[in-house]
């Protein structure tokens, strides 16, 4: 009797702990009752009926990343490439994701494929390499539009890799090997420009500095000439001051002028400049002798010796 309630009570507590379920975080439970959709369990500690409740599908919340195979498409112009894209997307109706399509991966993984040859098919080869952006914003608004009714929300869709013909890349290597050696002389020319131009400078401003010193060098030596005339001028005019101050006649400025034209004989010039009134200069010394005259002794200025 023992054993038979024991072997009865192991029954019920087994019976007991099918019928208790415990959902975890980020999951979702979809729950049939005689065969019909009956709700929906969220996280936490749920209890079913036997025989009449049954768990139709354990759904993720996690956001999920499907990488699928590449692709043939053909672009506008005719070129054949391999595509590849990353779909990123999150269940959030439990319910649609359920009951609104058979096997949703698959559906989603050939939505793709078929997007994606319509919007290449727009597109050309240059346009296909270098539009990613655009091709990847296209594909996710219409494949977000797309699974609405499934029950799924697609956050974003990357193109990984765009790998055209053997023939294609082969000329693509060639194009970027003639680019980059057309930039290289493109560099080169201008460096070689960059360098004529500062040597230019170079002369430019070297010519300009000894046209600059030249010109110091000039006005330097006028500048000299102009001081030394005026200090003459201004020697001649200071002697001319002390003869007026001392109040000297017109024979002592005729004896001036003789001396001076004896200094001009006594030079080294060839030509001797002879005043129009030489006969008054003459008659002027004889005056002056007379003024020197001892009339005992005779003359005492050297010049009547």
């Amino acid at each position: 009797m023992g054993s038979f309630l024991f072997i009865l009570l192991v029954i019920i507590v087994a019976f007991v702990a099918a019928c208790v379920r415990i959902v975890s975080q980020a999951e979702a439970y979809v729950i049939e009752r005689l065969g019909s959709y009956y709700e929906t369990w969220g996280n936490g500690v749920h209890i079913r009926l036997p025989f009449f409740d049954r768990v139709a599908n354990r759904v993720t919340l996690k956001e999920i990343v499907r990488d699928f195979v590449p692709q043939p498409v053909i672009t506008k112009d005719n070129v054949t490439m391999q595509i590849d894209t990353v779909v990123y997307f999150q269940i959030t109706d439990p319910k649609l994701y359920t009951y609104g399509v058979e096997n949703p991966l698959t559906a989603i993984e050939n939505l793709t494929a078929t997007t994606l040859r319509n919007i290449i098919g727009e597109l050309e080869l240059d346009q296909t390499l270098t539009s990613r952006d655009i091709i990847n914003a296209k594909m996710r608004s219409i494949l977000d539009e797309a699974t609405d009714p499934w029950g799924i929300k697609v956050n974003r869709v990357e193109v990984k890799n765009i790998i055209p013909p053997r023939d294609i890349q082969e000329a693509m290597e060639k194009q970027m090997r003639a680019e980059r050696e057309r930039r290289e002389k493109i560099l080169q020319a201008e460096g070689e420009k960059k360098s004529s131009i500062l040597i230019a400078e170079g002369e430019k401003e070297s010519a300009i500095l000894r046209a600059e010193a030249s010109r110091e060098t000039q006005i330097r030596v006028a500048e000299g000439e102009a001081e030394a005339l005026l200090k003459v001028r201004q020697a001649e005019a200071e002697g001319i001051r002390l003869l007026r101050e001392a109040k000297a006649d017109k024979s002592v400025l005729a004896l001036k002028s003789f001396e001076a034209l004896a200094n001009v004989a006594n030079g080294q010039s060839t030509k001797i400049i002879i005043p129009s009134d030489l006969q008054n200069v003459a008659a002027l010394a004889t005056t002056v002798g007379e003024m020197f005259k001892d009339p005992k002794n005779g003359p005492t200025h050297p010049m009547q010796k």
